[in-house]
């Protein structure tokens, strides 16, 4: 999963797309497959902007 942390925050940092948007909906499309754990670079960021909702 590092190849697609890399991706996605390449791309945002070229303005295509925003980053907290694609970061969860990558973890969401995990979660829909079938995932039960999900461990990822992301973990922190994710943690941080559920404390905040």
């Amino acid at each position: 999963m590092s190849g697609e942390y890399a991706q996605i925050h390449a791309a945002a940092r070229l303005g295509w797309f925003d980053l907290e948007s694609t970061r969860d909906e990558s973890l969401q499309t995990i979660k829909r497959a079938g995932a039960d754990w999900i461990l990822t670079y992301f973990a922190r960021t994710v943690a941080e902007a559920l404390a905040r909702t």
